[in-house]
């Protein structure tokens, strides 16, 4: 088994080991172009042996409509970080229904950014036992940080995370553009406030995709 195989193995025992009630709840955190979307679906893809229901979802299911995102304008780290996204939804929707005492009916998106309109979704009920898998920029925020069982944080620099970025929306591979500025510093205002690396359970240095690390956290590997 190679390293990235061996971590999100350990990654998994660990999960499966906790004691919670209702839905385990596992958010994997880092910047634009870290790798969390693959992360997710690699770690899923792992849990789903156990007989555990996983339930896979993004924070970009819960974006704030166009004119609350951009009412700082289109160009501003600020209202990038303050206004992308409707955590109210996302906790009314996904986080409290599947959180101790919640009904375990939820939805995994309320609101397509694309089209800037409301999502219409099944509600679905959660088995007991089932593991969220969720992921997502700024999941370690103050009014978040405490949902999570398990939490994982991407570490990845902007010099490696634009360009791979880029390769995927074919946008600027450049930081230091200024059509990336909004993004790159608005998740510097993110990395200086709320500190994600310092409340994960474990952070994992994700640069080289073949090769990620674990540079703290709770998980010592075999």
């Amino acid at each position: 088994m190679n390293t990235r195989g061996r971590i999100l193995a350990e990654l998994a025992a660990a999960i499966l080991r906790l004691q919670v009630k209702n839905t385990a709840l596992v958010a994997i955190d880092g910047v634009d172009g870290a790798g969390k979307t693959t992360f997710g679906d690699e770690l899923a893809c792992v849990l789903e042996p156990s007989g555990r229901n996983v339930i896979r979802a993004s924070v970009d299911g819960f974006h704030n409509p166009r004119l609350i995102r951009y009412r700082l304008g289109k160009m501003s780290p600020e209202g990038f970080f303050r206004d992308s996204y409707n955590y109210d939804l996302l906790k009314n929707r996904l986080l409290d229904p599947l959180g101790p005492g919640g009904s375990g009916k939820y939805r995994t998106a309320a609101f397509d950014h694309r089209s800037d309109r409301a999502v219409i979704m099944e509600e679905r009920q959660a088995r007991s036992g089932s593991i969220l898998v969720l992921d997502g920029i700024f999941l370690h925020r103050p009014e978040l940080r405490n949902y999570w069982d398990f939490s994982i944080f991407l570490e990845v620099g902007f010099h490696i995370s634009i360009p791979r970025g880029a390769q995927r929306s074919e946008g600027s591979p450049d930081p230091d553009a200024t059509v990336n500025k909004r993004y790159v510093d608005g998740q510097k205002i993110y990395l200086r406030e709320c500190e994600p690396a310092k409340h994960a359970t474990v952070n994992i240095n994700n640069e080289d995709l073949a090769e990620p690390r674990i540079i703290n956290g709770s998980l010592t590997l075999s």
